[in-house]
């Protein structure tokens, strides 16, 4: 079958490899799409992800597709289901598995990390992570339930109330999904700030966003207004703005993903006085279900945030930078018609 293979450092090669054969608790899917996300970027680097990933790895950790085949013990999906898949498999046995918090886990296996995911015609998962998805989710949009879970933890981690404004640093695939999720926690009033003016205006037309503010070409945020704040750049600049824009009381999740030797500057009184709860968010735990009933719902509307669809051989010109400005990339490796 055909899979993208990442041989080594910034080495993705085409090639004709097996295809997987089935433990009894697997399910064998005939990919549909796969989505790119910064962690195949990281890794495609060779840097960290949520695992290390080991070369030769076909990633793609965000996918969607047609079961066509069940191990002995699978239970809870048949041939023919159309399904996504949870990348994240959890050891069960650590301390942080015991203790509820199995996104700390310390042996985390992934599908499109430490073992082969979405960018090849088949793949192999443990049935634990394969759900069904609901009749009136098209494959296309399955193929991002992983990033939109992780968004899903991420709010978990916080406490929302309806009567709270609520801000999003950051106009990237993330944060324009955390613009619509907010909004279906009920928050009333949701801004955004990013450096793009077509997706500003895009997220104020369509996705009721109030204020936008363009940092690239001055916009101030305001300090002090936000009772949430989403940091979804992963810059320290951006990471001192969310605590500055924070009222008191304010809850900032840290969700960007920064550099492994970032660091950025708060004033600690600052954070005394205000009262201010930051907060980290890993992975995705427990967020698939929640995640496909927004989808269902239409409570998330995804496909205006996909701007590229891809073909496999694309994949390294995408990850180079060679395709320019993309917000959000989805490999269609077998269509609606896997």
């Amino acid at each position: 079958m055909e899979a993208l293979v990442l041989t080594g450092l910034k080495k993705l090669e085409k090639q004709n490899i097996e295809k997987p054969t089935l433990k009894p608790d697997e399910v064998l899917i005939h990919t549909a799409f796969a989505g790119v996300c910064g962690t195949d970027h990281a890794l495609y680097a060779g840097e960290p992800g949520s695992a290390d990933a080991v070369p030769p790895i076909v990633l793609g950790h965000e996918n969607s597709g047609v079961v066509k085949e069940i191990g002995s013990a699978v239970t809870n999906v048949k041939v023919g289901d159309r399904v996504s898949v949870d990348p994240n498999i959890y050891c069960g046995q650590c301390k942080f598995c015991h203790t509820g918090r199995p996104e700390l886990c310390e042996h985390l296996d992934a599908v499109g990390v430490t073992r082969d995911g979405g960018f090849e015609e088949y793949f192999a998962a443990p049935a634990s992570v394969v759900y069904p998805i609901p009749d009136n989710v098209d494959l296309k949009s399955a193929a991002i339930v992983e990033p939109i879970s992780c968004a899903i933890h991420g709010m978990k981690l916080l406490k929302p109330s309806p009567y709270q404004k609520a801000l999003v640093i950051g106009d990237g695939f993330m944060g324009e999904l955390f613009v619509q999720i907010l909004q279906a926690y009920g928050i009333h009033q949701v801004d955004l700030a990013g450096i793009v003016d077509e997706k500003l205006k895009m997220n104020k037309d369509l996705f009721n966003v109030k204020n936008t503010y363009n940092t690239a070409k001055g916009d101030k945020i305001p300090a002090g207004e936000y009772d949430v704040v989403i940091e979804a750049v992963g810059r320290p600049e951006t990471q001192e703005s969310a605590i500055e824009a924070s009222a008191r009381g304010g809850q900032v999740l840290m969700f960007g993903v920064g550099g492994p030797d970032a660091k950025f500057e708060m004033n600690t009184y600052e954070v005394f006085q205000k009262q201010l709860t930051i907060q980290g968010s890993f992975i995705n735990p427990n967020a698939f279900e929640d995640s496909l009933a927004l989808l269902s719902s239409g409570k998330l509307n995804v496909k205006p945030l996909m701007s590229h669809e891809l073909n496999l051989d694309q994949v390294d010109d995408f990850v180079n930078g060679r395709l320019g400005v993309v917000s959000k990339a989805v490999v269609k490796i077998g269509g609606e018609e896997a």
